[in-house]
C-alpha cells in the first residue's frame, strides 16, 4: 500500500474508540462521586465529629472503631481522584484525535493550552470544540442545536467548578468530611452527560463524513479501472456470401 494511501486512511479514521473511552471514564467518575456522596450523607458528619473529638488522631480502641470508616473514605477519595484524572486524559486524547481527523497536521499544543492555562481554560475549550465541530463538515441546519448543547455543557461544567472551589471550603467548616452533597453530584452528572453528548455528536458527524468519502473513493476507483468492452465480432462480406 502506498504511503499516501496510509495517510488518507489515518486522516479519515474516526476516533470512535477514543470516544468510547470517554463515555466509560465519565460514567466511572459519576459513579465514584455518587458513592462518595452516599458515604458522606450516611457516615460523613458522624465520622468528622469523631475525628475532631480525638484531635484527628484516634488511638487504641478508638482507632480500631474508626479504621473501617476511615479506610472506606480514603478508598472513595482515591476513586474520585483517579476517575477524574482518567476522564480528563480520555477526553484530551479524543479531542486531539478528533482534530487530526479534520486536519492531519493539527498540533496538540492548542488542546493543552486551552485546558491548562488559567483564565484561558474558562473560555477556550468550548471555542476549540466548536472549531472541531465546524471542521467535521456538519449540516449547518444543526448549528443552533449544537450551540445550545455546547453552551449548556460548558455552563454546567463551570457551575460544577464553582461548587467545588467556592462552596466546599464553606461546607467543610460546618463539620462534613468533604462538603460534597447532592447539588454537586447533580451538577457533575448533568455536565458529564452533556460532555458525552458533544463527543458523540462530533464523532457521529466524522463517521458519516468518513463513510461518504470512502464510498466516493470506491466509485471513482471503479470508474478508473473499468476496461472498455471489446466491440462485437463483425461478419465479413465473404462469410455472409458463404
Amino acid at each position: 500500500m502506498a504511503r499516501g494511501e496510509n495517510n488518507v486512511r489515518y486522516a479519515q479514521a474516526s476516533p470512535t474508540r477514543a470516544a468510547s473511552v470517554v463515555y466509560v471514564t465519565l460514567a466511572a467518575q459519576v459513579l465514584s462521586l455518587g458513592a462518595l456522596v452516599i458515604f458522606e450523607q450516611a457516615r460523613g458528619r458522624r465520622l468528622a465529629t469523631q475525628l475532631a473529638a480525638f484531635g484527628g488522631r484516634p488511638h487504641g480502641a478508638d482507632a480500631q472503631a474508626l479504621v473501617g470508616a476511615v479506610t472506606v473514605f480514603a478508598v472513595l477519595m482515591m476513586l474520585v481522584a483517579g476517575t477524574a484524572i482518567a476522564a480528563a486524559a480520555a477526553y484530551v486524547t479524543w479531542l486531539v484525535r478528533a482534530r487530526q481527523v479534520n486536519d492531519r497536521s493539527a498540533p496538540t499544543g492548542p488542546v493543552a493550552a486551552a485546558w491548562l492555562i488559567p483564565g484561558v481554560n474558562l473560555i477556550a475549550p468550548p471555542l476549540l470544540l466548536d472549531q472541531v465541530w465546524r471542521g467535521a463538515g456538519p449540516p449547518y441546519d444543526r448549528r443552533p442545536r449544537w450551540l445550545a448543547l455546547l453552551a449548556t455543557w460548558w455552563l454546567t461544567w463551570l457551575a460544577t467548578l464553582a461548587l467545588v472551589t467556592i462552596r466546599l471550603p464553606l461546607d467543610s467548616s460546618s463539620g462534613d468530611l468533604t462538603g460534597i452533597g447532592l447539588p454537586e453530584l447533580a451538577c457533575a452528572t448533568v455536565s458529564a452527560l452533556l460532555c458525552a453528548a458533544t463527543v458523540r455528536d462530533i464523532t457521529r458527524i466524522q463517521c458519516s463524513t468518513s463513510s461518504a468519502r470512502g464510498r466516493g473513493r470506491l466509485r471513482n476507483a471503479g470508474t478508473v479501472t473499468r476496461l472498455p468492452q471489446p466491440p462485437p465480432e463483425s461478419t465479413t462480406p465473404l462469410e455472409q456470401t458463404g
